[in-house]
């Protein structure tokens, strides 16, 4: 028997074994992507959003919900990314309100450099040791844990 504050066995080992991996992936992937591309997994993922919009540009708070971040956490990356020249900020015609992230030239140059390396990683990491079942069962997994955290869906490819 457990106490309240404490996990059984069997869940404690499915927890560890979760809690590793939320430690260690994202560690990787900020290492490989520092190495090759002197970008962190986040700066990437803001590009990479980017590189998906329509003209190349999103609200600020749309890239922030996508990464489930904070404005002053995206702003601080996008500075870094403007200093690099790989995106531009600028006020949003259609509502004053709100400002647009605008990926340049560079920017998704930078990207399409960063991919390989990164896909690599993560087909090496993830990807291909799970069969196609695996991969599927991985996704609803996820979902399903997500959902427990809030209302807001992730990005979706």
């Amino acid at each position: 028997m457990t106490a309240d504050d404490d996990l059984s066995p069997d869940d404690l080992e499915t927890w560890s074994s979760l809690a590793t991996l939320l430690e260690w992936l994202p560690a990787a992937l900020d290492a490989q992507l520092q190495r090759d591309a002197a970008l962190t997994h986040f700066e990437y993922g803001i590009l990479y959003a980017l590189s998906r919009a329509e003209d190349g540009r999103l609200r600020m708070s749309t890239l922030a919900g996508y990464a489930h971040s904070s404005l002053s956490r995206l702003s601080r990356a996008a500075t870094r990314l403007e200093s690099r020249g790989y995106l531009r900020r600028e006020t949003d015609a259609a509502d004053g309100r709100y400002t647009l992230a605008i990926l340049t030239d560079a920017g998704a140059e930078a990207r399409r450099a960063a991919g390989p390396g990164h896909v690599d990683l993560v087909r090496r990491a993830v990807l291909d040791r799970l069969t196609a079942a695996q991969q599927k069962h991985l996704r609803t997994i996820t979902d399903r844990i997500l959902t427990g955290l809030g209302d807001e869906p992730g990005w979706r490819a």
